[in-house]
């Protein structure tokens, strides 16, 4: 962890200079219409920076920038070792401004610097690392054919990838797609959310800086009504890539149809369920864990645990040590390395957060926190908060809130629990604590997610696939089948004589 005080991040903060301008063809330019946007520091109500707020003529010149250099093969066809050592470098690049990336996510979007630099920037990083890595180790094949035929069979990129990506993880976000797209030989022409684009822009600087070509990274700040529709209806778009709420997404596949047949790969909402049984012998693991598993990121991650299905015989207990790891995490300046949980994003998302905590108010037992409150007068910050005794259908159960806010809900049996677990149009994650392995593997496998952690929450690596079912989507970003969708099968049938 770096050993910055509260005065040190400040200091460096109060340095900082942030890109505020598109980059597309390896140049910073103003939006075509020369409009702005503000970008919003939510724990001080601060404005940071007007960015270049892009519309269709701006994706239109970062798309046409990207198909060039495809076309052309300035990285589409550079020799897979060359491509590795840009991208390696660029993870260097990354290490070497871990603070300054780090900051950028705190001050954007009022994450816990703490977190920033110890989770986000490293991960960035090493994400960067590992598709660098994976480019010269991932092989074609040759099928059986009879003699006198050599029929190959290759992973070819795509063409021009949009990535449209959210504002709770912008850095690790923008990594997730960017580099494996990047490692796959396509072109890119990133969106970043319009409440946290700092990052994506450093980023770019950064990826041009490790030597990758102009038109290749291209990142175009504006609102999703604007630039993100204009990626998603563009003709010359190949895949779109996309995390956030599944209402847009769902929007993102009609624009689809609506063009060019384009791929979109959807990463969209969640509501994981967390299962606590009762022969799981460390209780107290297992509340520190789910403490972590809403209130991590001030509950801003799509697979956060937001039902906390509990076996009744310890319900009370655990609730009890629920209460205890709530009270403990009040949320505080995020430069503040003493803070346990940072700023909402926005005033809008904060107040959709506070509506959801009102309304449960009236049909469920909140025994947690449930204020909004201010650090020095100033910002969106909202207490970690536990409701109890919630039906399994109440809206605190059922809908995403993006938010701090738990429901706790008892449980007397495994299919209960299972049956409740699944009743959901998400199917994100899910957590199951159980020191029975064959309840673990069987419960695990009745469950209708993407990603079952058992003893732990939320686990993901470079090496495992991220994504969902259902109504949370079916893209999957990190691991090498992450490829797969910033990639087409090619056949090359060759006749010779045998």
């Amino acid at each position: 962890m770096s050993a910055n005080s509260f005065q040190d991040w400040t200091r460096k903060a109060a340095a900082l200079s942030f890109r505020n301008q598109a980059f597309i063809d390896g140049k910073f330019v103003d939006a075509a219409s020369g409009e702005v946007f503000q970008s919003i520091n939510p724990a001080t109500d601060a404005v940071l920076a007007e960015v270049a707020s892009c519309g269709e003529a701006d994706v239109n010149r970062a798309v046409a920038a990207g198909r060039a250099a495809f076309e052309d093969g300035r990285w589409s066809r550079m020799a897979p070792g060359d491509r590795k050592a840009i991208l390696l470098k660029l993870a260097d690049l990354i290490r070497a401004n871990l603070e300054e990336m780090a900051l950028l996510d705190s001050l954007d979007m009022g994450k816990l610097v703490t977190d920033a630099v110890t989770v986000d920037a490293p991960g960035s990083a090493h994400f960067f690392q590992w598709y660098a890595e994976a480019i010269d180790k991932v092989y074609d094949e040759v099928a059986p054919t009879a003699p006198g035929d050599l029929a190959l069979i290759s992973r070819v990129p795509l063409g021009v990838v949009g990535a449209v990506t959210p504002w709770n993880f912008p850095l690790d976000m923008a990594t997730w797609k960017g580099a494996a797209a990047l490692a796959a030989g396509n072109s890119v022409v990133l969106k970043p959310a319009e409440q946290s684009p700092l990052s994506a822009l450093r980023l770019a600087e950064l990826a041009a800086e490790a030597g990758v070509p102009d038109g290749v990274f291209n990142v175009v700040p504006g609102y999703g009504a604007t630039a993100g529709k204009a990626l998603g209806l563009h003709m010359d778009v190949d895949c779109l890539a996309f995390t956030g709420s599944t209402a847009i997404g769902k929007m993102f596949m009609q624009y689809s149809g609506q063009s060019n047949l384009k791929q979109v790969w959807p990463e969209t909402g969640g509501k994981s369920p967390n299962l606590i049984f009762a022969d799981c012998e460390d209780l107290d693991a297992a509340a520190d864990m789910a403490a972590f598993g809403i209130f991590f990121n001030q509950g801003e991650v799509c697979s956060a645990n937001s039902r906390l299905y509990v076996e009744r015989s310890i319900k009370d207990a655990f609730v009890e040590k629920m209460i205890a790891r709530a009270e403990a995490m009040q949320p505080g300046n995020p430069l503040d390395p003493a803070s346990k949980m940072g700023a909402i994003v926005s005033e809008k998302q904060t107040q959709g957060i506070m509506r959801s905590i009102e309304a449960g108010k009236t049909s469920a037992n909140l025994v947690a926190g449930g204020d909004r409150v201010t650090v020095d007068g100033k910002g969106c910050f909202v207490q970690p908060t536990i409701f109890d005794d919630v039906s399994h259908d109440d809206p605190l159960a059922r809908d995403e809130i993006f938010g701090p806010v738990l429901s706790i809900v008892a449980f007397d049996s495994e299919d209960e629990a299972v049956t409740m677990a699944n009743d959901s149009i998400y199917g994100l994650a899910a957590s199951v604590w159980t020191d029975n392995l064959n309840r673990a593997c069987r419960v695990a496998d009745r469950l209708h997610v993407g990603t079952v952690s058992v003893n732990t929450v939320d686990a993901l690596s470079a090496q495992t696939p991220f994504g969902g079912m259902k109504q949370s989507g079916f893209g999957r970003d990190l691991s090498l089948h992450s490829l797969e969708k910033y990639t087409a099968l090619k056949t090359t049938w060759i006749k010779y004589k045998a």
